[in-house]
């Protein structure tokens, strides 16, 4: 009897397992989807959560919660799947020649030849007017901020060709809307969001260096840089600086948005930046650089330590 949760022949390696694109999706639909990652959603998440952190913080900034806010959580929310879309589409257009000499890449759709480059051009276009189309419902300031964000995206793809630190880069990108965020609830770009900004950077330095170790011999053999191979048997000693500087920067950024709440609210916002601190904790005892089943675990562990801000968040907002 044929397991129909089996893994098809052209599903990509570090796709979940069982996931709907692999199985119910139309078949010349799958590629694209593929493209843009929809059978890998953590990197949604990563992407989504710092914009919920500023829409967090710039709610506790201006003292409410509008209905105007719950839109651009939302608007977020699918922005996220479209720009991450957008984005990893752009990301495996630059990487073709690369992706084919990684094992774990080596099926993606360019490289496999599953999809023409033309065709992820116009795939990448598509995505990217369907999400300019809910930027434009912000504000002028969230919608510049919107603008912006297209250079750190289109930079690095190329990063890891000339830095050792292409996951800087990564952070620069990922964590932009926190700034857009809390710019579009307030009206303005406040340090809460700039500090919040860096500390989401030390995050993401510190999620994907974890799952950089996954790629490091391939890395090496083609000549790609990246933090995993720069720190080699030194990584312990990263990640917690990494862990460090996330909490302590969330939390102030916290501070700077709560200082003038009251003393209730601000204890339970930065003991969610803590609770974070608890679960990075969490991955970094458990990590080991040799075990690539381990290490994609934890980076996919990254979507609940970035929610646990969100959900505090949230509660200290109702106090």
């Amino acid at each position: 009897m044929t397991d129909e949760r089996a893994v098809p022949d052209d599903s990509v390696a570090d796709a979940v397992k069982g996931n709907w694109v692999d199985h119910k999706a139309p078949a010349a639909l799958r590629p694209y989807l593929r493209l843009s990652r929809i059978d890998r959603p953590i990197g949604t998440w990563l992407l989504l959560l710092p914009c919920w952190w500023g829409l967090g913080l710039g709610a506790l900034q201006k003292g409410s919660f509008t209905i105007y806010d719950l839109w651009i959580g939302i608007g977020c929310a699918i922005g996220a799947v479209l720009m991450r879309g957008a984005g990893c589409t752009w990301n495996d257009i630059t990487d073709r020649d690369i992706d084919g000499s990684v094992s774990r890449t080596a099926k993606r759709p360019i490289p496999s030849g599953q999809v023409k480059v033309r065709m992820a051009l116009g795939w990448m276009l598509a995505q990217s007017l369907v999400a300019l189309l809910i930027l434009l419902t912000f504000n002028w300031p969230a919608i510049l901020l919107g603008f912006l964000s297209i250079l750190p995206v289109a930079v690095y793809p190329f990063a890891k060709r000339f830095t050792w630190w292409p996951q800087v880069f990564l952070g620069l990108a990922f964590n932009w809307g926190a700034l857009l965020t809390f710019t579009a609830t307030t009206g303005y770009l406040g340090w809460p969001a700039v500090v919040a900004y860096i500390g989401g950077i030390c995050w993401t330095l510190f999620y994907d260096t974890v799952y950089a170790y996954q790629d490091a011999e391939d890395d090496a053999l083609i000549g790609v840089k990246s933090t995993a191979r720069l720190f080699g048997d030194t990584a312990p000693t990263w990640l917690r600086r990494f862990l460090v500087g996330t909490v302590i920067l969330l939390s102030f950024a916290t501070i700077l948005a709560t200082i003038d709440r009251s003393v209730l609210s601000l204890v339970i916002a930065v003991c969610g930046c803590w609770a974070m601190g608890w679960h990075l904790t969490w991955q970094l005892v458990r990590f080991d650089s040799t075990n690539n089943d381990r290490l994609l675990a934890l980076f996919r562990s990254n979507r609940n330590a970035g929610l646990i801000p969100v959900l505090f968040f949230a509660v200290a907002g109702l106090v």
